[in-house]
């Protein structure tokens, strides 16, 4: 062999080993974004099932998918579904409007020259359906809080939840100015 085929030889052998080194990187960098795109999808069902429940933030295996479900939902991702959840069940998402769509312990508003401005506190609200009823309605916000509001429903069935949204109202009404007394004269 001459010194020219040995060195086209080795040419030829760094080629294929550049190539291989391209496709094995490429090879795990499309894994790497495989795996990456499936962590992030959330079992609808369990979301369904936590956001039911007397205190989703209190049930360790359900911080993980809510948290990623109210993330993905402040970055305009749908809301996800569960194919099993039997006629009846399920869970919507509304964005806040206030003074309408917001709970009124939540809402503020600011007396501006050309009229009030109102604002709510939290950005939307999951309503969880059970049996074709609402059962639970999760208000959460772009920071990652959130406050359940339970149905009469989901309370009597429950026995015991968190208090949190309840609390919230008993405490704006408490800060509410009295009722005026009727007129007499008008």
């Amino acid at each position: 062999m001459n010194r020219e085929n040995t060195v086209e030889a080795r040419r030829g052998a760094a080629k294929r080993s550049g190539l291989i080194h391209v496709l094995a990187t490429a090879g795990c960098a499309l894994a790497m974004l495989s795996a990456s795109s499936v962590a992030r999808a959330v079992d609808g069902c369990l979301v369904l099932l936590c956001l039911a429940a007397p205190s989703w933030n209190a049930v360790a295996q359900c911080v993980p998918p809510v948290t990623q479900v109210l993330r993905d939902l402040a970055r305009g991702r749908p809301f996800p579904t569960c194919a099993m959840a039997g006629a009846g069940n399920s869970a919507s998402l509304q964005w806040a409007s206030a003074p309408g769509n917001c709970p009124p312990q939540y809402v503020s508003a600011v007396d501006l020259e050309n009229g009030t401005s109102y604002s709510c506190a939290y950005s939307g609200a999951v309503t969880v359906n059970i049996d074709g009823a609402p059962w639970t309605r999760t208000w959460w916000n772009f920071g990652g809080q959130t406050v359940t509001e339970f149905s009469p429903d989901a309370k009597a069935r429950m026995g015991s939840w968190n208090t949190q949204f309840d609390d919230d109202y008993a405490q704006w009404l408490a800060w509410l100015p009295p009722p005026q007394p009727p007129c007499p004269t008008c």
